[in-house]
């Protein structure tokens, strides 16, 4: 075979240029291929791609709230709770604890509640069906007949977190169950004790103060020597003041471990708590006294005086204003005083006095009140005013200005109502027509109440 050499001097190979692309074509169309994910979220917008990260578990920051309005339900989140309920009862109440336990940890608590109460609800619910397979077997056992067993301790006497079945279904089911062995059965109590415990720590911090007692009365049911239990149901108890239940649950605790520190700094917050109620209740009782000391003085000074009294349903709101002894209330020697109130019928106004001393005279306060703000005529003038009082037999009664108050109130012909005495204060010049007036709309309130009086004897 010959070989020819190739050389500047040999002519050149007629080889066809390259194919130029058509100018219309995009330079995308020679990259490489996208996977499909990327690829598609090439089309979607900023928005679309966030909503998209924040419905992937791995970037949640909170669960969905499900809208009734939105079939959709996200894959992801049910296929973890299908892998979340796989496990044994134990294995997910265990789960649960640990979820509350991180919950509680970050301070969310109505979660965590919510995560001991499933993880509870799980146990009890096994407990039961323990309690099933006994009576089952007892019955096979006694020939047929019913036989009661006793309750297991593994179960606290709490509220059942779902509906019982009938006996026959739930004895078909038991059929095809498997006996738990004495560890898992010990593990679950424990287990159930924890959860009891975490939970009613949880109730403190809501305040759920009843219900943190009653978990802790469960969980000491299951584990007498539960110290966390003995505490925290003594501080439940301790604040709501149930100071007696508090010192009662702190010191079976601390007979079982007497060197417990947080028990004992709670028996010293027990202790000063007692103390200052018991302080309180004293103070308040001799404060009572005292008080029922000053109405007593009062009464017996008003029946010395001659002084007639009635109360009725429609007591005004005084305050502190009363009727008292000054200036020493213990004093019977002192001097009685009254609230008074000076009323202007004919200009619907009035004023309230906090201490009219029965010495006095009405004189002595109309100078200070008069001239009346409100009157631009004048009307109203230590001369120019006349003063009446209600009479005992439902008419009026003149008083006068420079009489004291003793002497009017001590005549027998007038009382004073609701602890508050009463002055009218009426221009001369209107004096007449307003007395006339008020006597005749007195006496159809008199005759009014006589009736009422009938209708109710009767």
């Amino acid at each position: 075979m010959k070989i020819e050499e190739i050389t500047s001097s040999s002519p050149p190979s007629q080889t066809s240029p390259p194919p130029e692309p058509p100018r219309n074509m995009d330079a995308n169309a020679f990259a490489p291929q996208l996977p499909p994910l990327v690829s598609s979220s090439r089309e979607k917008s900023m928005d679309q791609l966030v909503k998209e990260f924040q419905s992937t578990p791995l970037f949640m920051t909170e669960l969905p709230i499900p809208d009734d309005n939105d079939g959709e339900e996200n894959t992801a989140i049910e296929a973890l709770k299908a892998l979340q309920s796989e496990g044994t009862p134990l294995e997910n109440a265990a789960d649960f604890k640990e979820q509350g336990n991180e919950h509680f940890k970050a301070r969310i608590f109505s979660t965590a509640k919510e995560m001991y109460t499933k993880g509870i609800d799980i146990l009890t619910l096994e407990g039961r069906k323990r309690a099933l397979r006994e009576k089952v077997r007892l019955k096979e056992t006694s020939g047929g007949k019913d036989s009661e067993a006793p309750a297991p301790t593994a179960v606290p006497r709490m509220q059942d977190p779902a509906p019982r079945a009938s006996d026959k279904a739930a004895e078909k089911e038991l059929e095809e169950m498997e006996e738990d062995t004495e560890e898992v059965t010990a593990s679950q109590k424990n287990l159930l004790e924890t959860l009891l415990t975490n939970r009613s720590a949880v109730h403190l911090e809501l305040g759920n103060y009843r219900s943190a007692t009653q978990d802790c009365a469960a969980a000491l049911r299951l584990n007498p020597g539960n110290m966390k239990a003995y505490y925290r149901s003594s501080r439940a108890l301790l604040s709501t003041s149930r100071i007696s239940e508090a010192d009662d649950a702190c010191a079976r605790g601390l007979a079982l471990d007497p060197d417990n520190r947080a028990l004992k700094s709670l028996a010293e917050e027990i202790t000063a708590k007692a103390k200052e109620i018991n302080l309180k209740t004293r103070a308040e009782k001799e404060r009572l006294a005292r008080s029922q000391q000053k109405g007593m003085l009062v009464e017996a000074a008003l029946k010395a005086r001659g002084i007639k009294t009635r109360t009725t349903d429609q007591a005004p709101e005084m305050e502190d204003a009363r009727m008292k002894m000054v200036p020493d209330e213990h004093d019977p020697t002192s001097t009685l005083c009254f609230p008074a109130v000076f009323l202007y019928p004919t200009n619907l106004e009035s004023d309230f006095v906090k201490e009219f001393h029965e010495e006095q005279c009405l004189a002595d306060h109309l100078s200070y009140v008069f001239p009346l703000p409100w009157d631009s005529k004048r009307e109203y003038t230590l001369d120019s005013v006349e003063c009446y009082m209600d009479s005992l037999a439902g008419g009026l009664i003149k008083v006068g200005k420079k009489l004291p108050l003793l002497r009017i109130l001590g005549s027998g012909k007038v009382e004073v109502v609701d602890g508050v005495v009463r002055l009218f204060a009426v221009p001369k010049a209107k004096a007449e027509s307003w007395v006339k007036e008020y006597k005749e709309k007195r006496a159809l309130e008199m005759e009014d109440q006589r009736l009422k009086k009938r209708v109710a004897k009767s």
